[in-house]
């Protein structure tokens, strides 16, 4: 692929590449001008570019050297589908979850400060992205500190689904145009040529911000410590660069407000933004998808709780900018006085869900495992030290498809089954799901419920042979993989016991127990990080019992984070799928 520099070819890349390979459509066309303006202004290689999240970053790797291996994007060995450092010096840092941006940038420029380099610091931040609140700790951090550095607030309305609270109301403020801004400034240097200038400078700025304030109320960002530009047509590309042109020739903290289009540039997207934020191969032309399973987890959750509330008034679904993709849309629709979408925020959606359980509430909290991930203090301080009755539904655990290292949910087992009174469960098909939910309404306690992206598998609990040499344990939809691997054993000579867990804790060792009084081998698979692993504990707790075996083969994601693939590739890599499960066991067993 030749180079690119308009923005009539990078959304033609773009929507060509997410088409065939799936990604984050909407966000990336309405981010091409921005994109493009900023490379004119700031060289990436040497200046430092931090995009919040990253999944707006398409035109980046595109203008930095990456046009070649675009068609690889998000398949497993070609390019990420946010920033990484790994991949190009052009990348600042890795990204993938909300609201870090602008502390990365406060560091990046104190350590420019600190070191005396020479670098220019920006970082481009969604509107979204302040419904966090880490946001805010590093604007209040960065507006004090006096650091030059650059936020581009790209203010499009969204998230992922359209944005909510008080933030997405109070970016419309006045604005003021670039001739302002550039008079301004030649004010300021030609005041502080005269003696006495910088003074009255000082003096006629402080009665301008005073009577500004009192006639139009303050700005949230002025307050902060930020001088504040637009906001600006975000798909003016000449007025964008002039815009933030000026902004780095500033030498305190500045803030451009920029206003975009999500999906800019294709139909379809525009339409639906929400629809098109994170879409799976599509038809270009059309806009369709490809066909895709007909349920999903997710689906049967959003079914399942909707008609739990329909029977509970006390049932409450909460989600942090996740409606459609937890499957809430429905529950939405029908219960909205008890749906909650409390923006990029999880930390505060499970301790939101904390004071709902308190009050005799039963809140089930939708999350994927990757950002529950930001929310760990809460659980433990705000529900788990209470004993509350919160329901946390852990979608896209295990192993996600396209995603890579920031999106990988194998790190929940380890950290929630380490919380006292936690109750993990991992079911493998919906009517587990469904008993799931439904007991959980006549249970005390905090439970967690973990499920894949993707189907249920037909898997049975048990399988049990009396002249079995090995047992195998596994959990969840996963556990497809060790029981197509026994099958292979079998046609091989070997025979095995199966025994698939829906509980992870409590761990209930009986049946595996009696299971290696006969094979004294035991082998558990799993999509999990092996620190914390149900098989370390399995291990751990057999041995305290006095049943430990003379072999033990775990085998897991291992102690590494995992790039971006399809989750049968990313399996064969780390030798999870079944044909090496069972070639690893008949090496152990030779």
């Amino acid at each position: 692929m030749r180079d690119l520099h308009t923005a009539e070819e990078l959304r033609r890349a773009i929507i060509d590449t997410v088409g065939a390979n799936g990604g984050h459509l909407a966000s990336n066309l309405g981010a091409v001008e921005l994109t493009l303006a900023v490379h004119k202004v700031y060289d990436p290689f040497r200046d430092r570019i931090i995009f919040d999240v990253g999944h707006q970053s398409y035109s980046h790797k595109l203008l930095t050297g990456r046009a070649e291996q675009f068609g690889a994007l998000r398949k497993f060995g070609g390019l990420s589908g946010f920033t990484s450092p790994r991949e190009s010096d052009a990348d600042a840092f890795i990204s993938g979850h909300a609201s870090n941006s602008i502390s990365l940038a406060l560091g990046m420029a104190k350590a420019r400060t600190l070191n005396g380099d020479d670098y220019a610091v920006c970082c481009i931040v969604g509107d979204g992205a302040l419904t966090g609140g880490l946001a805010y700790e590093g604007l209040a951090n960065a507006g004090q500190s006096g650091e030059a550095l650059v936020v581009i607030l790209n203010n499009n309305g969204m998230s992922i689904s359209r944005n909510v609270g008080a933030i997405a109301r109070v970016l419309g403020y006045a604005f003021s145009g670039l001739p302002y801004f550039k008079a301004k400034q030649r004010i300021k240097a030609l005041l502080k040529k005269i003696p006495g200038g910088g003074t009255l400078y000082r003096a006629i700025h402080r009665f301008k911000e005073a009577a500004k304030g009192a006639l139009l109320g303050g700005n949230i960002f002025e307050q902060l410590g930020f001088r504040v530009m637009g906001p600006i047509d975000g798909h003016n590309e000449k007025e964008l660069e002039g815009f933030i042109r000026l902004a780095k020739s500033m030498d305190v903290p500045t803030l451009v407000h920029v206003v975009t289009q999500k999906g800019r540039g294709y139909a379809p997207a525009v339409a639906n933004p929400g629809l098109y934020h994170g879409v799976s191969p599509f038809d270009v032309k059309t806009g369709i998808a490809e066909s895709h399973a007909v349920s999903s987890f997710s689906e049967s959750f959003g079914a399942a709780l909707t008609s739990l509330a329909a029977e509970d008034k006390r049932v409450c679904a909460v989600t942090a900018a996740m409606e459609d993709g937890t499957g809430l849309s429905e529950f939405a629709r029908l219960y909205p006085e008890r749906f909650f979408d409390v923006g990029i925020a999880e930390g505060h959606a499970v301790t939101f869900a904390g004071g709902l359980a308190k009050q005799g509430l039963r809140p089930f909290v939708a999350l994927y495992s990757t950002f529950l991930q930001r929310a760990f203090d809460n659980v433990i301080e705000d529900i788990a030290i209470l004993n509350l009755t919160v329901t946390l539904c852990v979608d896209r655990a295990g192993l996600v498809p396209s995603d890579g290292v920031t999106h990988q949910g194998i790190f929940d087992v380890g950290f929630l089954t380490q919380i006292p009174n936690m109750t993990l469960a991992a079911p493998a098909n919906y009517d587990e799901l469904r008993t799931l939910l439904r007991e959980s309404l006549s249970r005390d306690g905090p439970l967690a419920i973990r499920y894949p992206k993707g189907a249920e598998s037909d898997v049975p609990l048990t399988m049990l042979t009396e002249n079995a040499s090995v047992t195998i344990v596994s959990y969840g939809a996963y556990s497809e993989e060790p029981f197509r691997a026994l099958r292979i054993l079998e046609k091989n000579g070997i025979s095995a016991d199966f025994i698939r867990l829906i509980s992870l804790k409590p761990l209930d060792c009986g049946e595996i127990a009696k299971s290696l009084a006969k094979t004294d081998f035991l082998i558990v698979a799993e999509d999990s990080s092996a620190n914390g692993s149900i098989g370390q504990q399995l291990v751990s707790k057999l041995a305290e019992s006095g049943n430990s075996p003379k072999r033990v083969l775990l085998m897991n994601t291992g102690d590494r984070f995992i790039p971006q693939g399809t989750v049968a590739e990313l399996r064969r890599e780390l030798g999870l799928d079944a044909e090496s499960i069972a070639e690893n066991v008949g090496k152990a067993l030779c």
